[in-house]
């Protein structure tokens, strides 16, 4: 901050520098008393083009330097080195020429300022300059569009077999995950089987792949294991961003996306690199989706993988919590249920006597999961 404070006030001093000279010089055209075609002021506003470029590039460096605290830490995720490589990279090549454009840029007016002695040089064209500075920016920016897109190529690839996958579904304003239970498939869906009740998904309950699928309240992942997200949206536009894996991917109603990556620390082990002891892996949204979007926010935890496999076996399938949806089961896919089982009892009527003394006919039945 006082860095920040110490570069704003040189920099307020220039400009009132500038303007008070600049009123000096109106005052006395004014008065009649300058003469001069071209005066001091030309000078001045030579040499503050050098002044002003080192004060700017210096004060860049400042803040930088003083910012890079703020810095998100190394990668937690293998595609995500070499994500920052290419970042850095990219950035090394734009510095470079930002710095030598600005350099010229600022140098050339206070060396040719006007000089009433001076004739300007007729300078139309130069082809071979003109080469130059096409056909070098075309090939760097070719080669580093090639490794972007390679990088970007393999992680929206085929996820290796041992993958575990999820799905993500973005919602006005909320992130929803759904895990595939012991069969490792998730279940299909269907936009039509969405309801105002329980299936915000749209599981289509006619795939027995759906009956042990499970929704927890955190994403789950291994350390060391390809993890597979399979995106989509329920409404809008979002975007699935992992800013310490470096992992970014669109959410796009009716188009479903997927990505894929290797965590490399748990949440433990990135509680030590960060000194953080609060720290918290999380899945943001970053697209402006609406009035909530600030709110898009869901804990995402990396274990290690018997950790991983412990709490995969805690969950209870989504189906086991929403019996009511067992009746849009057909019934011979019922058997594939897990602890699934129908105690079946006869039906029998029971009279009772209601409060105002009528006879009332009770049907009773039962369904049950045996744990």
């Amino acid at each position: 901050m006082n860095s920040f404070l110490i570069i704003i006030g040189v920099l307020l001093v220039l400009v009132t520098l500038y303007y008070l000279f600049r009123v000096q010089i109106l005052a006395s055209v004014l008065k009649g008393s300058y003469k001069k075609r071209v005066g001091v002021s030309n000078k001045v506003n030579a040499i503050l083009f050098p002044i002003f470029f080192i004060v700017m590039f210096g004060s860049v460096f400042l803040i930088n330097g003083t910012m890079s605290k703020r810095y998100l830490p190394e990668s937690a995720s293998e595609h995500g080195v070499i994500t920052d490589n290419l970042f850095w990279i990219t950035m090394a090549v734009i510095s470079l020429v930002v710095v030598i454009t600005h350099i010229l840029l600022f140098y050339f007016p206070f060396k040719y300022q006007y000089d009433e002695n001076r004739r300007a040089a007729f300078y139309p064209e130069d082809h071979k300059l003109e080469y130059i500075w096409t056909i070098i920016p075309a090939i760097v920016l070719s080669v580093l569009v090639f490794f972007g897109w390679r990088t970007w190529s393999d992680i929206t690839a085929k996820a290796p077999e041992n993958a575990v996958s999820l799905e993500i579904m973005g919602k006005q304003f909320a992130w929803q995950v759904r895990y595939p239970g012991a069969d490792g498939i998730i279940g299909k869906y269907n936009f039509r089987k969405i309801d105002n009740k329980s299936n915000e998904f749209g599981m289509d309950l006619a795939d027995k792949a759906n009956f042990d699928d499970f929704v927890p309240r955190e994403i789950h992942i291994p350390k060391g294991r390809p993890v597979v997200f399979k995106i989509r949206a329920k409404d809008v536009l979002h975007s699935v961003f992992l800013p310490h894996f470096r992992q970014k991917m669109d959410a796009v109603p009716g188009m479903p996306t997927t990505f894929w990556f290797v965590p490399k620390y748990t949440t433990s082990e990135m509680k030590e690199i960060t000194g953080n002891p609060e720290f918290k892996y999380e899945l943001a949204c970053t697209e402006i989706c609406g009035r909530g979007h600030f709110a898009m926010r869901y804990i995402l935890v990396v274990d290690e993988p018997e950790d991983f496999e412990k709490w995969q076996k805690e969950q209870q399938s989504w189906l086991s919590l929403n019996m009511d949806y067992v009746d849009q089961i057909p019934t011979d896919l019922r058997k594939f249920i897990p602890n699934y089982s129908t105690e079946k009892i006869d039906t029998k009527v029971e009279t009772v006597v209601d409060t105002t003394g009528s006879k009332v006919d009770s049907l009773s039945n039962k369904i049950s999961f045996n744990n």
